[in-house]
């Protein structure tokens, strides 16, 4: 078997799942919407239980679902029977997770689930199995056959149960009206959550405030550049922020002017600068830099100049 056969078994399991999926589309019915609105109006969590593979696809259904605002605890189905019955709650809803549908733990754990009360979601391979008989709701993740050779190894359906969590926990985002700022609350780490929350003022408050007005002469506007670090002072005048001169005019100014000590900054500031007010988020202020080809802009708060964003603070944290 070269590399090319390789190939070709790769992308034939792909087109098998995708196939199967398209056929998931079709199996879906009015009781998603049910589900959706039954795990919004309930007061507890979305308890998601299953075994073998199916008990891997629920632990990545509860990390999503937590993720987008929905409370969600996994359970381990064999687990459930020897002990950890008592993580459900009254209030809560049960999803159980199997192809299907019959093994002997679900066939012990249902029963129990059921006559605690609570409300009982199948996800399940096998709409005539126990579990689909004596679920309150059912969300059909039948398969034709497994991407495997022998139709063994859970491929297709363990892909399909994962979708229906998706399409569950995106139904549930939406008509939660969850945005990206909530989305935030729950990934304050790495990259993908500093886009989301992280603001010029978190960064800029930490750099000097270099600062000069329009008369300052040359000497002094050197000195500032130099001594604050940051590759360009601000311009002010009467506390408005009218200008910025960086590293790049300095070196300008010494090509253009022979006699430089007559003059000051409003002879060589860029005027009309890009200004971006504290709460900008910082991944904004990154784009504009891009769209600019600048690397500092003038930070505003309450309309008073507040201090200077860097593109280093912001390509420090990872935003990108």
């Amino acid at each position: 078997m070269n590399s090319e056969d390789l190939i070709q078994i790769g992308k034939r399991v792909i087109q098998e799942e995708a196939n199967a999926l398209k056929q998931l589309e079709n199996q879906l019915n009015k009781d998603f919407a049910a589900i959706v609105e039954l795990v919004l109006a309930s007061k507890g969590r979305l308890i998601v239980t299953g075994i073998g593979k199916s008990a891997n696809v629920a632990t990545k259904i509860v990390a999503t679902l937590n993720s987008t605002g929905t409370p969600a605890i996994f359970m381990h189905a064999a687990d459930a029977i020897h002990g950890d019955l008592g993580i459900i709650q009254k209030d809560d809803v049960v999803m159980c997770i199997s192809k299907s549908g019959n093994t002997p733990e679900i066939k012990v754990l249902i029963p129990l689930v059921k006559s605690m009360g609570n409300k009982l979601i199948a996800n399940v391979g096998n709409t005539q199995s126990f579990l689909a008989q004596y679920a309150d709701y059912v969300l059909d993740s039948t398969v034709e056959k497994e991407a495997c050779p022998n139709n063994l190894a859970p491929t297709s359906s363990t892909t399909a149960q994962m979708v229906l969590g998706d399409a569950l926990a995106v139904a549930l985002l939406e008509k939660r009206g969850f945005t990206d700022r909530d989305f935030a609350k729950y990934h304050p780490g790495g990259s993908l959550g500093k886009q989301l929350y992280l603001t010029v003022e978190d960064l800029c408050i930490h750099n000097e405030r270099p600062m000069v007005n329009i008369h300052t002469g040359i000497r002094d506007i050197i000195m500032e550049i130099s001594s604050k670090r940051l590759g360009a002072t601000v311009v002010l005048d009467q506390q408005q922020v009218v200008g910025i001169i960086t590293d790049g005019d300095i070196r300008r100014m010494m090509q253009k002017y022979q006699d430089i000590d007559g003059l000051t900054a409003l002879d060589i500031m860029g005027k009309k600068p890009a200004i971006m007010d504290a709460e900008t988020l910082a991944v904004e202020a990154l784009k504009i830099m891009k769209e600019k080809n600048i690397t500092q802009i003038p930070v505003i708060k309450n309309q008073q100049y507040f201090g200077v964003i860097h593109l280093h603070d912001i390509l420090k944290e990872g935003i990108l």
